[in-house]
């Protein structure tokens, strides 16, 4: 009994760092400053969401929550993505990374095992970092890397929040923030890169 308080706490602090990243995040895009890709939030939305119910599934409990909220943000930060026209080009990479994606989703419907589900989802939500990170590396101003700094914690604090500890409710935050981390490394890389090309010049 005395360890659910302590989890429902960390959920609580990493459903508010969820919210903390989100809104200002909100507003760079609707200001313009940011301009997220439309298929990675699409492909992250849904995964996210899917994944959610999964995580619950398996009892992962409160430490599911956090996930939820982030997948009914996400999905409205593709919405505002496409509404406010943000970055709307598609190439050929980006349909690629999308058609995978997609396709991996009806295995959820087929397939009763949460652990097959999450791992598909996983992979799939990776993927949707794929036209992310193509345009970061040609733009590494056009993303905000408090945001996803925030989702590093964010993650970090579901995986100790989850009351049940297995592969089908630990993957998804760990490859997240795994992931987040990569694409924080290439986007400072990238911005040393053109100071330094820019000073030279």
């Amino acid at each position: 009994m005395g360890v659910m308080p302590y989890k429902e706490i960390l959920s609580a602090v990493a459903i508010a760092l969820t919210f903390a990243a989100f809104v200002p995040y909100i507003r760079t895009i609707i200001s313009g400053a940011t301009k997220p890709h439309v298929f990675s939030w699409i492909i992250w939305g849904a995964t996210t969401f899917v994944v959610f119910l999964a995580q619950i599934e398996d009892k992962g409990g409160v430490g599911a929550w956090p996930i939820g909220v982030s997948g009914c943000i996400t999905v409205f930060v593709a919405f505002l993505a496409y509404v406010k026209r943000a970055d709307i080009t598609i190439t050929k990479t980006d349909w690629l990374f999308f058609t995978l994606a997609m396709s991996s989703l009806p295995l959820w419907y087929f397939s009763s095992d949460p652990l097959w589900a999450v791992v598909v989802l996983t992979t799939v939500d990776v993927l949707g970092f794929g036209p992310t990170f193509r345009k970061a590396y040609s733009f590494p101003h056009s993303e905000s890397l408090l945001f996803f700094s925030l989702f590093v914690v964010r993650n970090i604090l579901v995986m100790i929040a989850l009351e049940n500890y297995s592969i089908t409710t630990v993957l998804f935050p760990a490859a997240v923030a795994v992931a987040c981390m990569l694409l924080m490394a290439m986007i400072m890389y990238r911005r040393r890169a053109a100071t330094t090309l820019a000073g030279g010049t």
